[in-house]
């Protein structure tokens, strides 16, 4: 090329230039601004505005300065010289903020030169939080509609948002500015104030400041780098049909998004500026954001993320506000929609050029291509399959057989694809014939007009004059679905591609030109390809549906999917087929996919496709890729080579090169060529893994993830991944690094700061986070999989329709923690709607794995019907034996189980060292895992099997310690050498399995379970069976139907002594739940060795330590969604740990080892197997499920009578009352205290009125007494009292309660230790097994009811039992208060009992039995006493207790963590009756705290609010009105659901079910619901999601109603923002029930009275039943025996 020579024009231009520029800098110019004397404040800080004028440099300055600027030549000429000045812009008139996540503005424009014209004086200002991580703010004419963009998912500013706008954004008044902050943290994202606005009808100018110069995105352009460049450089963005060579002009599509990585930390976000006018965006050093566009309005969303990835996510999903969403805001509508998921096929490889000639040529390319074993899927046909480049035509010369085409590759299982352009011809077919497409089209006025709205546009392009059907009008729709319906007749095809639709035009504007306007020729034209706006497409001032070309040209691509897509519904119907768009806009993806253009054969090309691949996964178009070897130009081999290699890694890999250049297909190379070999080799890589692909587009479609995705996502807390564009991943887990260089072998390659594994040899690279020079011969390219990635694999083929008929298989690439994941989706691969489908989650490996595994030559790995081998070199596994059904979720797990994670501890007491590890015997072996014991016991430790009977029934094993190892001696507990074991097979879905000491006589407990009379002795009707191991002894349950082992204790560690008993176990799952009562953080267990002590005590909820009652039951979930129950019938002191084995140690202080097992197989029949067998709960009084009051702390009774009063005037629901212990004189039981002497009489008057009332009873009676006290003294004589045993002193034995000494005053202001001590009297403790004392307990509670006041039910509390004073211990903190020993706060362990057959017992033995046995007395007496049913309110309980009693969660605290830990407690509890204190016990509660307790203890199954002595009140009425109102609106809804409360507790009764019911019990094979705990219904058919504000709740998947506006919600299967107002709280109906209901009252008594209704909500099929139990609410005989009035509801609509 010879040296370019400048002309005369442009040397004088360059001198003038250097002399303006020296004299620029010599001034410094004022100017006025129209008010005299006021010289304008030009800070050269504000370089924003930078006007382009082809002129002499004294006529730029004077330009400038009549536009108001300043002017300030620099020595860099890429930086504006001409700037804002500080008074430009608008100033806020008025703002208004109607609530507090809304915010309203007036501007008015500041009185200052116009740059262009006809500025906008008043302009609207309206933002709003739509989520808490998206804000949407937009500008607009305050008086005059404005084209804005009908996207098809943009909601209404009209909405709901959900997060306070005043964390995010702040406005500056003026000049007008906004400022947006990260919510938590406070970063200032996107500031304005900077510089001005400008809003003039035909240019709009708003500029931000960004955080980082990390930003990504804009389109569509060819980017040479993923991360822009800052340097003030300027892209235009309008849709144009151009070659994508590298400049920086506007291409293809419309993309006004970036993105932006603030920092290490990953937090990012992103911008969008819905507005698809031409415009351009500057990027400059600040780093600042400029953007300029002349028409529309400015609306943006800010998208807020934790990670890139998350930006993207918020980019495609939008939480539309819409009325019929009903109150969820955060329903996953989409902004821009969520990608498409592409037919399994077109995943494959494809061919494509334009120009084959014929036919012919086509197939032998086909052929040749077959012959060398290409993995192949598609063929296309380009325009030269038409009649003269016609659409709907084919050339009936060269093309005669394509009708017959599409079979030809049928048959070898390849697709078809073709090309259909917008544009139609004007002109006559071949033979004068009639061009009926174009006819049609005619008549229906499908196209584009000119002006004057009537006339269509004519225009050129390939078949020469056409016009352009305009798909923004529904005339045009209809007839494009008519013409593609009739062409797919005559040419069968399986797919569409579209092309030429940015609307590409060969003359500028028209056949006509353009008129000489405004819109033709704006008064500023961004710097798009040639500058003038019509230029290779239509004339702007042309006519659409949706207004001006002008206005939507950027659509045209847009709108040409949307009717494509209805096209294609109409042929393809409920096959999934795939549309191919050149031209693209936000939004797209959810069809279409896209490739990056007219690309060309050379080195830059093959580069530049991966950022602008990375970009349009920013832009939600995954199905992405360039034209592999390119399309202009001869492809050499080498690069052909190379592009095939990293092609097949594009998710839409396509061969496709241009007329009149050499063939570029692989066989087209030679078959023995480098290139095909090549070719084939990474080709087959890329089918191999094509599960892992398809799951990444499910992952796209479902949840917006990236497919192809930057490095930096991943890793973008290490700043070199930031600029990484020459590599790229698939999803997380695989990493390509190709050669994009001529006649290179090593690459310089960056390996991020992860494991990685060579994918060709299976190696694992020796470096991380570091570049490397990578050696990649001509046939090689990097291909590496990350650590801790079980990638999902398939035998390939040479199509996909065979390689799907092959065995599957897994590649496991361990990570540092020798762990690994993944997951598989797997459908037919080509219905559309994705109606049948499997998941797999896949977790670890077991056996054999790349990394820490045994060297064999190969493994066995069972799982149910799965069996995989692992071979040895090698990361792949194959799979065969998968039983999978089409429709549904399976969990696929293995685990490499480290070799500590098998210990069990030999030291669970505290400061173990070696020494003294090894004096038992056991191995001493330091680990540094953290909680993983250093001291285990060895592997054949335990006992061994030494005989062994079977029978039809069960079995019996005798087993003898192997006395290899040495005792544990823990002193005074010497071991039992020799045991008894038996396993009974009670029922098809129950055994026990029970072991003893055979010889010697040791406790069991008196619990009396119901168990079938009959064993089962059908070996086929059991659903499990049961093996024994030998040695060491073990017992191994098997779920016969999965091949699940459920239980298997055959591992080290079994010990059996006097005082100490452990047993371990390995668990199906890590999914546990139960075991109490102990506060749980999560419904689901940890199992990273998290010990829980059970032994009952007086003690508050709190972390790990151990509470009021013992319930050593748990229930498992197999991975097959199988459920199985285990509880250990054992009453001593206990603990259990988790460890992540997954298994379970048991350790328990005496007694036996007594287990029963159901095996469900769902957790609903677990719990209802589990009930049958202790016993089913009690039907409450109808009354009881009512809302209470109660308050440690009532003066005298007129506090309680003032009380009734006001809630009786708040309307409040309101059924029982309570007494605490203040009724009572000096806390004795069955006395009342002078102060509430009119209590009886008010009691009386409040039954009248519908109420019911409870009084507290302590089992704890006062010996101190001075006058005589019945209820001691007659138990004395009844010798009802626990005593010591006869060889201490057969005496009584004393504690310390509440009762305090005769005539004395208490000082409550001394510490409570020296109250006890001075003031408490002495007491004995009743021993409620005897028949004795339960008589006697009887005559006391009849006494009171007839002498002193009546009652209508019981609260029995401090029956652990609770006292102020008084060999293993549990370790840790499995206990609380240990230091102290088991009797801290109870009797002496040593205290005997007496069992109602008259056996002697140790209080260390039934100590947890104690509130068990004070209930059924309880229960008794009260039904016998009042002959009604009451209820009876216990605070300790053991298994059984449910039968007779309600429960409430203790003495809890107010606080919010105590709120949120009352539904985990109340699903692991789970009687009839459960509930917390409403607002807490302790403490003083907080306003909005309590008032969203009331909310949620409106749904508790026991319903009371109930605070501590000292504490202000918490009850409804003691707050303000608005708290009294929020609470009688939720307790009415709570009263209008009694009856199907109701209904619950009665199938609770007779049935077992659940009626406060974990969302895991009814939607069990939703993997999701495993771990919800804030979440919980109502039997099977009412949702509460609890919660303050906004609450991120799961939907289910069923068909959902508001409760509130009986709207079907619209989503399932997903993670919702629910907006929660402060008198709300988010209740929903499934679809399929019906739920009877009842007018509500004051209380029930009244509401009873009024007429009951149905609320039916019909499933997707529109039909629904229920049941419905109804009785008079509290008789005796209906509830204890039969009942018949029971109705079952179904309606079909």
């Amino acid at each position: 090329m010879g040296k370019r020579r400048f002309s005369g024009l442009e040397v004088a231009l360059m001198v003038l230039f250097t002399l303006m520029s020296v004299a620029a800098l010599t001034f410094i110019v004022l100017f006025v601004t129209g008010e005299p004397g006021v010289i304008k404040d030009a800070p050269m800080t504000m370089l924003m505005w930078m006007i382009m004028i082809t002129s002499t440099i004294p006529l730029q300055q004077l330009k400038c300065e009549q536009r108001g600027c300043c002017w300030g030549p620099l020595d860099e000429r890429n930086v504006p010289w001409c700037f804002f000045p500080t008074n430009h812009g608008y100033t806020v008139e008025s703002v208004e903020q109607p609530n507090p996540y809304v915010m309203k503005a007036q501007l008015k424009r500041m009185a200052s030169p116009s740059l262009f014209g006809a500025d906008i004086q008043d302009l609207s200002f309206h933002a709003e939080m739509q989520t808490n991580n998206r804000l949407r703010f937009k500008i607009y004419d305050a008086h005059r509609q404005r084209f804005e963009v009908p996207h098809e998912h943009i909601s209404s500013l009209n909405s709901d948002p959900s997060s306070p706008i005043s964390n995010t954004l702040e406005i500056t008044q003026k000049p007008f500015g906004l400022t947006v902050h990260r919510g938590g943290n406070k970063k200032v994202l996107f500031d304005t104030t900077m510089a001005p606005l400008v809003f003039e009808d035909q240019y709009l100018q708003l500029s931000a400041k960004l955080p980082s110069h990390n930003i990504y995105g804009l389109g569509e352009h060819v980017h040479r780098h993923y991360r822009h460049d800052t340097n003030w450089r300027t892209w235009p963005i309008f849709t144009r049909d151009a070659f994508p060579n590298g400049g920086t002009h506007n291409l293809y599509g419309h993309y006004p998004f970036f993105l932006c990585l603030e920092d290490e930390s990953g937090k990012s976000f992103g911008v969008f500026l819905m507005n698809s006018n031409a415009m351009e965006v500057t990027l400059q050093p600040a780093p600042a954001v400029t953007y300029r566009t002349i028409g529309g309005v400015l609306d943006f969303y800010i998208l807020f993320g934790d990670t890139p990835e998350q930006v993207v996510q918020e980019f495609l999903e939008f939480p539309w506000h819409s009325k019929c969403i009903n109150n969820i805001s955060n329903q996953s509508i989409q902004l821009i929609g969520r990608p498409v998921i592409p037919p399994y096929w077109s995943l494959g490889f494809q061919l494509s050029r334009w120009d084959y000639g014929s036919l012919s040529e086509v197939k032998k390319t086909v052929e040749r291509n077959r012959a060398v074993g290409l993995p192949y899927d598609i063929q296309y046909t380009d325009i030269d399959y038409m009649e003269d480049k016609k659409d709907f035509t084919y050339d009936k010369v060269k093309f005669s057989e394509l009708p017959q085409f599409a079979d030809y590759l049928h048959e070898k299982g390849q697709r078809y694809i073709l090309i259909l352009d917008p544009a139609i011809a004007t002109s006559k077919r071949v033979g004068n014939n009639t061009y009926d497409s174009y006819d049609r089209g005619n008549e229906k006025n499908a196209w584009v007009t000119e002006a004057d709205g009537k006339t269509p546009l004519l225009g050129e392009v390939w078949p020469g004059e056409t016009v352009f059907p305009d798909y923004t009008s529904q005339n045009c729709i209809d007839w494009w679905v008519d013409e593609y319906e009739r062409f797919s007749r005559e040419i069968k095809h399986d797919a569409l591609w579209i092309d030429m639709n940015e609307v590409a035009n060969f003359k500028k504007g028209s056949t006509k030109g353009c008129a000489d306007n405004n819109l033709n020729y704006p008064p500023y034209t961004p710097k798009i390809l040639d500058e003038v706006m019509y230029s290779k497409t239509l004339c702007m001032d042309a006519k659409q549906a949706w207004g001006n070309h002008y206005d939507v040209h950027s659509l045209y691509g847009y709108s040409m999917v949307l009717a494509t897509e209805k096209a294609l519904q109409r042929v393809f119907g409920g096959n999934r087929t795939l549309m191919l768009t050149r031209s693209s806009f936000p939004g797209v993806g959810k069809y279409s996919g896209h490739w990056l253009g007219d690309n060309a054969a050379n080195w830059n090309d093959i580069k530049w496709a991966i950022p602008g691949m990375l970009e349009f996964g920013l832009f939600g178009i995954p199905y992405i890729g360039a034209d592999i070897c390119g399309f202009f130009d001869n492809s050499s081999e080498e690069l052909c080579r190379r592009w095939m290699q990293v092609g097949a890694f594009y998710p839409f890999s396509r061969n496709h090169n241009a007329q009149g250049y050499k063939p570029q297909d692989p066989a087209a190379y030679g078959a023995d060529s480098t290139l095909v070999e090549s070719s084939k080799h990474y080709l087959r890589i890329r089918y191999t893994l094509l599960p892992y692909l398809y799951t990444l587009f499910y992952k796209a479609h479902t949840t917006g993830e990236t497919v192809v995705r930057p490095v930096m996502n991943e890793f973008y807390s290490d700043s070199a991944t930031w600029t990484v564009d020459r590599q790229f991943l698939w999803g997380k887990h695989l990493l390509i690094t190709p050669v994009l260089d001529p006649g290179v072998d090593r690459v310089r390659a960056y390996v991020p700061d992860a494991v990685w594994y060579d994918y060709e040899t299976m190696l694992r690279l020796g470096n991380r986070k570091t570049y490397v020079d990578m050696f990649l011969p001509a046939d090689k390219l990097g291909l590496h999989i990350r650590g801790g990635a079980v990638l999902p694999t398939q035998r390939p083929d040479v199509t996909t329709t065979y390689s799907r008929r092959n065995p599957m298989g897994l590649i496991v690439a361990l990570d540092d923690n020798n762990q690994a994941a993944g997951e598989l989706f797997w459908d037919d691969g080509d219905s559309r709607g994705i109606v049948a489908f499997l998941i797999l989650c896949l977790f670890m490996c077991m056996c054999k794995c790349v990394g820490e595994c045994e060297t064999r030559s190969s493994a066995s790995c069972h799982y149910h019907s799965l069996q995989a081998f692992f071979y040895e070199h090698q990361m792949e596994a194959l799979i065969f034996g998968l039983s999978l059904t089409l429709g549904e979720t399976y969990l696929v797990q293995w685990e490499l189980v480290k070799e500590e994670y098998q210990r069990f501890d030999c030291y669970p007491e505290e400061h173990a060292d070696e020494a003294k590890c090894k004096a038992r015997g056991c191995i001493w072996e330091p680990s540094n895992i953290e909680r993983v014991p250093w001291c285990f016991y060895p592997k054949d430790y335990g006992y061994t099997v030494t005989g062994k009977q079977e029978t039809n029934s069960g079995m019996r094993i005798d087993i003898t310690r192997n006395k290899k190892h040495r005792s544990i001696g823990r002193p005074g507990s010497p071991d039992i050498d020799t045991l008894r074991v038996e396993v009974r097979y009670h029922s098809g879905d129950m055994l026990q399995f029970k072991i003893w000491d055979p010889a010697t006589y040791r406790y069991e407990v008196p619990v009396p379970l119901t168990v079938p009379a009959v064993p089962e002795t059908d070996e086929n009707k059991r659903l499990y069976k049961v093996l024994i191991e030998n040695n060491p002894f073990g017992i191994k349950v098997i779920r016969k139907s999965t091949g699940t082992k459920i239980w298997d204790s055959s591992v080290p560690g079994f010990t059996f002594s006097d005082m100490f008993i452990q047993v371990s176990t390995l668990l199906s799952s890590e999914f546990v739940y139960g075991f109490g009562e102990t506060e749980h953080p999560t419904y689901k267990h940890n199992l990273n060795y998290h010990t829980w002590g059970m032994f009952s005590k007086d003690q508050p909820p709190g972390y790990k330590m151990n509470c009021y009652g013992v319930h050593p039951f748990y229930m498992g979930l197999e991975t097959t969604t199988d459920a199985h129950g285990v509880l250990l019938l054992n009453s001593n002191a206990m603990d259990v740990t988790f460890q992540p084995t997954p298994a379970l140690t048991y350790r328990t202080l005496g007694g036996i080892l007594d287990f029963y097992m159901v095996l469900g197989p769902t957790p609903e029949m677990v719990v209802q197997e589990y009930t049958a067998l202790i016993g089913r709960p009690v039907l409450p009084a109808y009354w009881s499920l009512g809302f209470q009051l109660c308050r440690y702390g009532y003066a005298n009774d007129t506090e309680i009578e003032d009380l009734y009063r006001d809630m009786k005037a708040a309307g409040i629901p309101y059924d029982v009352q309570y007494a605490d212990i203040d009724y009572m004189e000096r806390q004795l039981d069955f006395v009342l205290d002078s102060q509430f002497k009119n209590l009886p009489a008010l009691v009386d008057r409040m039954r009248g009125e519908g109420m019911r009332f409870i009084f507290i009873l302590d089992p704890a009676i006062s010996g101190n007494e001075t006058v005589y006290y019945p209820a001691f003294e007659r138990g004395k004589a009844a010798d009802v009292f626990i005593k010591w045993p006869e060889n201490i002193s057969n005496e009584i034995v004393w504690g310390k309660v509440w009762p305090d000494f005769p005539n004395i005053t208490v000082d409550e202001s001394l510490d409570w230790d020296t109250q006890v001590e001075l003031y408490r009297s002495y007491t004995a403790f009743p021993d409620f097994f005897r028949n004795t004392t339960a008589m006697w307990w009887h005559r006391e509670i009849q006494d009171f009811y007839t002498d002193t006041m009546k009652f209508d039910g019981l609260w029995i509390d401090m029956n652990e039992p609770a006292s102020f004073n008084p060999p293993y211990m549990p370790r840790k903190t499995s206990l609380e208060s240990k230091h102290l020993g088991l009797n801290h706060k109870t009797l002496c362990m040593n205290s005997e009992q007496i069992l109602s057959d008259g056996k002697k017992v140790r209080h260390y033995d039934v100590h947890n039995l104690y509130g068990w046995s004070h209930t059924k007395p309880t229960y008794d007496a009260l039904l016998n006493v009042t002959g009604k049913r009451g209820i009876v309110v216990t605070r300790s309980t053991y298994p059984s207790s449910g039968k007779w009693a309600g429960h409430w969660l203790g003495d809890n605290n107010a606080s919010w963590d105590q709120l949120y830990k009352s539904i985990i407690d109340s699903l692991s509890v789970n009687l009839f009756q459960t509930g917390a204190d409403i607002c807490g016990f302790f403490n003083k509660a907080e306003y909005e705290m309590c008032l969203r307790w009331m909310q949620l203890g409106a749904f508790y199954p026991y319903s009371r609010n109930h605070n501590g002595k000292g504490n202000p009140r918490q009850d409804p009425v003691a707050w303000n009105a608005a708290f009294a109102e929020a609470s009688r609106d939720v307790l009415n809804i709570r009263y209008t659901l009694l009856p199907y409360l109701y209904t619950l507790m009665f199938e609770a009764h007779t049935k077992g079910s659940t009626v406060v019911r974990p969302l895991l019990h009814e939607f069990v094979n939703d993997k999701t619901t495993w771990d919800i705990y804030r979440q919980f219904l109502w039997g099977p058919a009412l949702l509460i999601t609890p919660g303050v504000r906004t609450v991120n709740g799961y939907v289910p998947n069923a068909r959902w109603y508001d409760f509130h506006t009986a709207r079907d919600v619209g989503v399932r299967g997903q993670m919702v923002n629910m907006p929660t107002p402060i008198d709300h709280i988010n209740l929903h109906i499934r679809g399929g029930y019906v739920i009877p209901w009842q007018k509500p009252e004051n209380n029930t008594y009244y509401s009873r009275m009024n007429p009951l209704g149905l609320i039916v909500a019909l499933s997707d099929s529109g039909t629904a039943q229920g049941s419905f139990f109804w009785d008079d609410g509290e008789g005796i005989s209906k509830c204890t025996h039969t009942h018949t009035r029971t109705n079952i509801l179904t309606v079909c609509l």
